[in-house]
């Protein structure tokens, strides 16, 4: 193993760390805030591997997050014609770092992401990070060595399934709990 190769996974190893704690948080502006200091961790380790379609999507989780964080405060943010800007720039992501049929990964996971989180509900952001975003990573991290960053996502379902147990699933749903409106 070479340095550049042990760096890529410390990096991953932050990133692991951001992410546990994201989802012990009860607000989903929280949750954002977290994500996007893993975010970081995680772009750095997939610019080390070469993996340039999950480092760049690594930038649009943490722009598209940042906002979010802001959901409640700025009106702007709330427009959802973002969602489809968002899949664009997706899209777009995806073409500019082609590198085959596994860029197509990361693009699923910024698209289910994006469409998940717009709509400001703890219980479905969760419920898509377990059944496809998360899933996406996984096979992605695989085929470009990002093995810390397999452990990342092994550890949000699970911290997801876990909030879940923690909070209430009903409550986590509900538009008016504290879940939506932090």
């Amino acid at each position: 193993m070479d340095l550049q190769f042990i760096a890529a996974q410390a990096c991953g190893i932050i990133g692991v760390i951001c992410f546990l704690l994201s989802y012990q948080v009860r607000s989903n502006r929280g949750l954002y805030l977290f994500q996007a200091g893993g975010c970081v961790a995680f772009g750095i380790q997939f610019l080390l591997l070469g993996a340039y379609s999950g480092c760049i999507s690594q930038v649009y989780i943490i722009v598209r997050n940042m906002m979010l964080s802001m959901y409640n405060h700025w009106a702007w943010v709330r427009w959802k014609g973002w969602v489809p800007v968002f899949v664009i720039l997706a899209a777009g992501v995806t073409a500019v770092t082609w590198d085959g049929p596994v860029s197509l990964l990361p693009m699923v996971t910024m698209t289910a992401g994006t469409i998940a989180m717009w709509t400001n509900n703890a219980g479905i952001i969760r419920l898509v990070v377990m059944s496809c975003q998360s899933p996406a990573w996984i096979l992605y991290d695989i085929l470009t060595g990002a093995y810390s960053a397999i452990l990342n996502e092994v550890i949000v379902i699970v911290s997801a399934l876990v909030s879940i147990v923690r909070y209430g699933w009903k409550e986590m749903r509900d538009p008016a709990s504290k879940f939506q409106n932090q």
